[in-house]
């Protein structure tokens, strides 16, 4: 007997059961009359229609992989990225500040997946979604969260600490060192959810990739191989993209004439 001969098949009414947990969650918000239930509902609607959908399109695309596909799906991948971004963010985002986030996500996640499938998986065809898209979707989903964060932390810390960058540039530093703590601050928070999640990985849990990887069947010392690797890229894709938009994004608080704007 194989492990793949152990693989079991959830049945509708397994699924559905699963979803108790939903109403014991539901259960406890309204209890404590926590005003959630509308948002946990929608959320665990989207999911479950939104994986439903992925799941028939990953069906047609594994069974025919072509290179256009592949690229559509990771391009439309980055470009929900990059709006949940902006509508995660509460505060106003300008213009500018919403290129910069763009173009931080696009290069920082491509040129991260690009070396990673071509130099450390090397798996042939380059295109064949069934490696592409999952390894895609774990590098833009942690950068997405990476930048969301620095973002936040780094919009917070202009308007909280505006008094004390005002007077480091009156005493003559450039916008750059005079925001140079609030910079480095949105990035340790940002990459902060990602190393947290190397430290836990194999003892306090494991990951979602490897998991399922075990109950597809997979060898576990091969599983944990990939998940090392995945871990290792997805902190990298999330360093990049974070410091690509940190390095740039403290730059729209300041005018031409390197003072903070109104």
């Amino acid at each position: 007997m194989t492990l793949n001969d152990n693989i079991i098949d959830l049945t509708i009414w397994q699924l559905a059961l699963a979803y108790v947990f939903i109403v014991i969650l539901l259960i406890i918000v309204k209890l404590r009359k926590i005003p959630r239930n509308k948002e946990i509902l929608i959320s665990t609607l989207r999911m479950t229609i939104q994986l439903l959908l992925v799941g028939y399109i990953l069906m047609y695309l594994f069974e025919n992989p072509h290179p256009l596909w592949t690229t559509l799906v990771v391009l439309l991948m980055v470009t929900f990225a990059i709006w949940n971004i902006y509508k995660r963010v509460n505060n106003d985002l300008d213009k500018k500040m919403k290129q910069i986030i763009a173009v931080s996500m696009t290069a920082g996640t491509l040129s991260s997946l690009i070396y990673f499938n071509f130099i450390v998986i090397q798996f042939s065809p380059w295109y064949e979604p069934r490696y592409f898209i999952p390894i895609a979707g774990m590098i833009i989903g942690n950068s997405m969260t990476g930048v969301t964060l620095g973002v936040q932390t780094l919009t917070e810390g202009m308007k909280d600490q505006r008094q004390r960058v005002e007077a480091a540039l009156m005493l003559g530093a450039t916008p750059k060192e005079a925001s140079r703590k609030i910079v480095n601050q949105a990035f340790d928070n940002a990459i902060l959810p990602t190393i947290n999640s190397m430290v836990g990985t194999g003892i306090v849990f494991l990951p979602g990739m490897m998991t399922g990887q075990i109950l597809a069947g997979v060898n576990p010392v091969t599983a944990i191989e990939y998940q090392i690797a995945i871990l290792l890229g997805v902190t990298g894709a999330v360093s990049l993209t974070v410091i690509l938009f940190v390095q740039n994004g403290y730059k729209v608080f300041f005018n031409e004439k390197k003072q903070l704007e109104e």
